[in-house]
């Protein structure tokens, strides 16, 4: 814990490019390299470990320092503010391991200046290594256990996501993809007959097997050189293994197929409104995951369709690739802006992020336009977003465990599930709540300026503390100390 008291003057620039004033950011990131899942538990390496901590440095030096290129309005650069960033991700030691790392790039050790305080004794107390900055990472309930597992869906706990990817093993697709690459896989025998037997080497394992190579092609020194392990034979292994999992993932028919997917839309959905509702209070949210809820949200966001993009939004993300939603404004950021005023950009790249190979901003949802006015933005991702326990369970079709309550209220009010992802067209209650609670708000200052003009009033300031609410996915705070 840090004890420095920081005063920021109130002068210092804000965020902006061109015209444009950063006031909030939503981060995605997957995890950087680790062991094979054909050998678990899987573990962060390090390699993935400083893969993420450069990103974080990146993401740092792009919205955080004081000479950030996109500095966000009114963040703390040196000494984390917690009440200013929210990090989380699943209970899964590669991907917590990987908020601990982007984190430690994000807000890195202060040294002993900053980290240092002066008790009432006289004493001066120097915080660990060097100013070591903690940051509390949340646990969410999606993606527990993700990187141990070879199968897409088995983290998801949702019972209709796993029918419907399953589904696509009766499509001629995975029939002709099956036979026609029948010998490709066979060749490789030689190469994973110790970790797969006969049955299992075919196209129906392509994830677990071109993992397996990819990784024994970075840390395996022992690995053989053979005319089998080609650079040509590597590519179409990935090229493979992107057709296999985005069919596990996404259908266009089925939109439960991509819950992963849907219930990201929903938390980025609820971290931004935490900077809205919050007026600009809550700043960063960084979340982390497996690449299936990249490729899931890929295809309900319409970015298969991106022109120029190429196969870009239809293969695995690289290790350490991110998503970045950025909740911008081109009005005046003080006081902060009104609903109407308020956009978003969505920036994608894939691997590890840095000052040479920085993320590209790409149209949602099918338009043309990189930039969407929040109220369009919301609305395309209500479309599918699925947040909140009783909306998950009704989508799912689960009736057991967390849902064994909500289906007995559901059958209690004579209502049921049909299965189907998303909310419908409009806004969200989320959505809605903070837009009617924004334009309230500019019609009561507007209101009490007036009559302060003509009263003679003048206002004076107090501090007082307040605690926003929020809506979405139930969370759970871990407080312990990052390691390594």
């Amino acid at each position: 814990m840090l004890f420095t008291v920081v005063i920021v003057a109130l002068s210092l620039p804000l965020a902006t490019y061109g015209a444009e004033t950063i006031l909030g950011v939503y981060i995605f990131s997957r995890h950087g390299d680790r062991t094979s899942k054909s050998t678990p538990p899987a573990n962060l390496t390090e390699l993935g470990y400083r893969q993420i901590f450069t990103s974080g440095a990146y993401f740092r030096n792009r919205y955080i320092a004081s000479n950030a290129s996109s500095r966000i309005a009114g963040v703390n650069s040196d000494i984390v503010k917690q009440s200013q960033i929210t990090a989380s991700a699943p209970l899964d030691t590669v991907l917590m391991n990987s908020a601990q790392a982007f984190l430690q790039g994000l807000y890195p050790p202060v040294g002993s200046e900053l980290g240092s305080n002066t008790l009432r004794d006289g004493r001066l107390v120097q915080a660990p290594l060097n100013g070591y900055q903690l940051i509390p990472i949340q646990t969410v309930t999606s993606g527990t256990g993700s990187e141990d597992s070879a199968w897409l869906q088995g983290s998801s706990n949702c019972a209709q996501a796993t029918v419907s990817s399953n589904e696509y093993f009766s499509t001629s697709d995975y029939s002709d993809m099956l036979a026609s690459t029948g010998d490709f896989y066979e060749s490789l025998i030689p190469l994973i007959n110790a970790t797969f037997g006969p049955e299992a080497i075919s196209y129906k394992n392509a994830y677990t097997i071109f993992d397996l190579l990819h990784v024994a092609t970075i840390h395996n020194a022992t690995l053989p050189t053979s005319p089998l392990l080609t650079n040509s034979t590597l590519a179409r292994l990935r090229t493979l293994a992107d057709h296999h999992e985005f069919n596990l993932a996404y259908n266009a028919t089925e939109p439960v197929r991509a819950i992963a997917g849907s219930t990201l839309a929903a938390q980025i959905l609820q971290g931004l409104n935490g900077t809205i509702s919050s007026q600009g209070k809550s700043k960063i949210t960084i979340e982390f995951g497996a690449y299936a809820s990249f490729l899931s949200f890929f295809g309900l966001a319409s970015l298969t369709t991106v022109p120029n993009a190429g196969d870009a939004f239809y293969g695995i993300p690289d290790y350490a690739s991110t998503m970045t939603f950025e909740l911008f404004t081109s009005a005046d950021a003080t006081p902060f802006p009104a609903v109407e005023d308020l956009q978003v950009r969505f920036l994608f790249h894939n691997g590890t992020t840095d000052e040479t190979s920085e993320p590209t901003p790409y149209p949602l949802f099918g338009q043309a336009a990189t930039e969407l006015k929040w109220t369009d933005f919301a609305a395309g991702m209500n479309r599918f977003a699925v947040g909140g326990q009783e909306q998950w369970c009704k989508a799912c079709g689960n009736s057991t465990g967390v849902c064994a309550s909500v289906a007995a209220s559901r059958a209690d009010s004579g209502t049921g599930g049909n299965g189907s992802s998303g909310s419908g067209d409009g806004i969200s209650n989320i959505v809605a709540g903070v837009i009617g609670a924004m334009v309230t708000l500019t019609t009561i200052l507007a209101v009490e300026a007036l009559v302060m003009l003509f009263a003679g009033w003048r206002v004076v300031r107090k501090k007082r503390s307040a605690k926003d609410d929020g809506d979405g996915m139930v969370v759970e705070s871990n407080m312990k100390a990052m390691e390594r």
